[in-house]
């Protein structure tokens, strides 16, 4: 990503703003309580009315659970792109979050498993982390559909916190609550570009 235009931009003292959105499926019935994790990073969100360093603290514990979950990665895509706009990053940013979330496609279970005890436990997990920041990062602007390069990349999203470089974070992620189901087809469906890890 650095071609004969970044150096010019930078050369010009220009800002670079990077946006990476970042998908990671995990699978397995062991990899459920992982939603209390995300839930909970919803609920901290949505009380501190969007404050970035909330959301900042959020995507640290975000992405330490994710890096303790590492067992039950299954696949993973990332893509992003980089600007010397910051309303340029925003406007992207926004287009993916709307694409994110529209990505929930679940099966609710029947009115007739109401009880807690009987809920369905989800195969499939899809966690989405979008970040902007100002900078590089070479760890995140990288293929991450790899094991390692993926572990490289959460540190280092959890480092831009720590570096007061982030500028946006969203996190979406299906199933949203306990009890309702991402099934395998409705993954390949909504989420298209995983790749194995």
């Amino acid at each position: 990503m650095t071609g004969w235009r970044d150096r010019l931009n930078r050369l010009g003292g220009k800002t670079r703003f990077a946006v990476c959105r970042v998908f990671v499926h995990l699978a397995g019935d062991e990899a459920a309580p992982l939603l209390g994790v995300l839930n909970q990073a919803a609920r901290d969100a949505i009380e501190a009315e969007g404050d970035l360093a909330v959301l900042g603290e959020s995507l640290v514990e975000i992405c330490q659970s994710l890096l303790q979950y590492d067992l039950y990665w299954r696949s993973a895509a990332n893509e992003g792109d980089v600007f010397w706009n910051e309303g340029d990053a925003a406007d992207y940013v926004n287009e993916l979050f709307t694409d994110s979330a529209q990505r929930y496609g679940v099966a609710i279970p029947s009115d007739t498993e109401t009880d807690l005890l009987s809920l369905p436990v989800t195969p499939n997990l899809v966690v989405i982390l979008t970040v902007a920041y100002e900078g590089e990062s070479a760890a995140i602007e990288t293929d991450l559909a790899d094991l390692a390069a993926l572990k490289a990349g959460l540190k280092a999203m959890i480092n831009l916190q720590y570096d007061g470089r982030l500028r946006a974070v969203q996190v979406h992620f299906s199933p949203a609550q306990l009890g309702d189901v991402l099934t395998s087809e409705q993954l390949l469906l909504n989420f298209p570009e995983l790749i194995p890890l």
